[in-house]
């Protein structure tokens, strides 16, 4: 053929021969280049993508040094304060985010407005991002090929904090995160371990470095505990339950089916339970007014950063239970910045009382996992036994659509469904609506695959959420203990301090009421 021929619009032939490195195809890439970086804010130094950006890798590898076209960059007004940041000005109009919000996530909230050169992505319908129904997933981010997404950066935040030696400086690091923090500083899934990770944030300025499995523990307590008061009403309550822990999910749901509300369980998230828990018991524990904490998480997520600022995940005498959420790779640009050498890093055990995890709670992190983790105590509850470890694994995994099972807890037949991805959600929801379905307890991820493939993970070319709920399935598999229920810090804080789950303290620590505040 004389003229190139674009792989997307041309069907392949039998004899075809296909030449994507000739003379005028490099031409032709080399040119296309140019163009897009003509329309772009290369200011690397500055990117949050800078070292891994697809276009910054593109224009090394052809050699691009000098602007060959007068730069031309439309700039276009955002609300900083989102967690979800957009900087039109590095926008290379791919469209990728359209697909993934559209395709996978269904919400739609990307499209293409403008028309000619003025053409560009911007919010559909020309509405602000906090007026939209974005669910703050970060999928778009992971999947923008350059710096275009990314989430607000409050490192900066985080660095005023630290130097206050006034405050006592306490983090709690998510499930996830472990599986994937060491892929971008040379680690191997072996030597990336939690303890390794602790020394890191020590090194960094923290006091107290804990695990957020404690409270994952936690969740399941009072989640379970939820369920089986529900189930044991059956009349007087709506089914299924949908879990809460996922932020993401739950602006979901407030926004495109505001009626199921009622359906979800009151249980905080695990994150806020976790600092709900330090600004209480540990502040008495260590004699110290709660506003003297500052509460930091490390979170696989985007939508955990609008979670920690909801009016009603604290109170006028602790503050906010959550004062600082950091994602994954928020963390690496930490220790980066620290020139932290994880190499000579020891495997110092994490903090006390708050750090104990069993095996359920690890795997939170991972499509599934707390289904499993929920029906594993569940059962414990009702029984008064252990059911076998593993026998509810038939929940696990990502699926197309979703997964489901039923199970036998004495006597009483329990119908669960797993979900992941808000495309998949929908699908589930509408079926559940048609009344084609029916289940009694449901677990929804916001993103595919799980925490594990998070919107504020690290950034590859290509999907991880397998590989990294793999290496979180293991540590389940070789805890000693693999049951919430059994978390001795878990029974310790309700001995001392919540006395029993659905209790009076606990239902003000550790719940809240979905309707009493709003995503927008």
């Amino acid at each position: 053929m004389e003229r190139l021929a674009a792989a997307c619009n041309n069907t392949v032939q039998e004899g075809m021969v296909v030449y994507t490195n000739s003379p005028k195809v490099i031409s032709s890439r080399k040119a296309t280049l140019e163009l897009i970086l003509s329309e772009h804010e290369y200011s690397c130094a500055t990117c949050s993508r800078s070292g891994n950006c697809q276009l910054q890798t593109l224009a090394e590898e052809f050699g691009l040094s000098t602007d060959i076209y007068k730069k031309k960059v439309r700039k276009i007004e955002w609300n900083k304060n989102f967690p979800l940041i957009r900087d039109n000005e590095k926008c290379i109009k791919c469209m990728r985010c359209i697909q993934i919000c559209n395709k996978v996530q269904s919400l739609g909230i990307w499209d293409v407005c403008g028309t000619g050169a003025r053409t560009t992505v911007d919010v559909k319908g020309g509405l602000d991002i906090e007026k939209a129904d974005c669910a703050a997933c970060g999928q778009c981010i992971t999947h923008c090929p350059v710096g275009a997404l990314h989430e607000r950066d409050d490192k900066n935040t985080l660095y005023e904090a630290l130097a206050d030696k006034n405050k006592i400086k306490i983090v709690q690091v998510a499930p996830a995160v472990r599986a994937a923090w060491g892929e971008e500083l040379g680690l191997s899934p072996e030597d990336a371990t939690m303890e390794k990770m602790g020394e890191a944030l020590r090194q960094i300025g923290f006091d107290y470095v804990f695990d957020t499995n404690f409270s994952a523990d936690l969740t399941i307590m009072e989640e379970g505990s939820e369920f089986l008061q529900r189930l044991s009403d059956k009349e007087h309550n709506k089914f299924p339950m949908f879990t809460s822990c996922c932020p993401g999910w739950v602006r979901f749901i407030k926004t495109q089916y505001p009626d199921m509300i009622p359906q979800l369980s009151t249980a905080k998230s695990p994150q806020q339970m976790f600092g709900a828990v330090v600004k209480s018991y540990f502040a008495e524990k260590i004699g110290r007014d709660p506003k003297d904490i500052i509460s930091v998480s490390v979170m696989p997520c985007v939508a955990k950063k609008a979670e920690a600022e909801y009016e009603t995940m604290g109170d006028e005498t602790r503050g906010q239970d959550v004062d600082i959420v950091l994602t994954t790779r928020e963390l690496i640009k930490l220790i980066k910045a620290a020139n932290i050498n994880i190499s000579t890093l020891e495997d110092k055990p994490l903090d006390d009382p708050l750090s104990d995890g069993t095996g359920a709670a690890v795997i939170f992190g991972t499509t599934g996992g707390v289904m499993e983790a929920a029906l594993r105590s569940a059962y414990f509850l009702a029984t008064g036994e252990n059911p076998d470890v593993d026998a509810f694994k038939a929940v696990r995994g990502y699926h197309k659509g979703w997964n489901e099972a039923e199970y036998d807890i004495k006597g009483t037949k329990i119908k669960c469904a797993v979900a992941s991805g808000l495309g998949n959600t929908r699908e589930l929801i509408e079926a559940i609506r048609r009344g084609e379905v029916s289940y009694d307890f449901v677990e929804i991820m916001a993103c595919p695959g799980g925490c594990a493939g998070g919107g504020g993970q690290p950034i590859h070319p290509f999907e991880m959420f397998d590989e990294r709920g793999e290496r979180l399935r293991r540590l389940d598999y070789n805890n000693p203990v693999r049951f919430s229920h059994e978390n001795p810090s878990v029974n310790k804080l309700y001995s001392e301090y919540l006395i029993k789950p659905l209790g009076e303290k606990s239902h003000h620590l550790l719940h809240t009421d979905h309707n009493a505040y709003s995503v927008k």
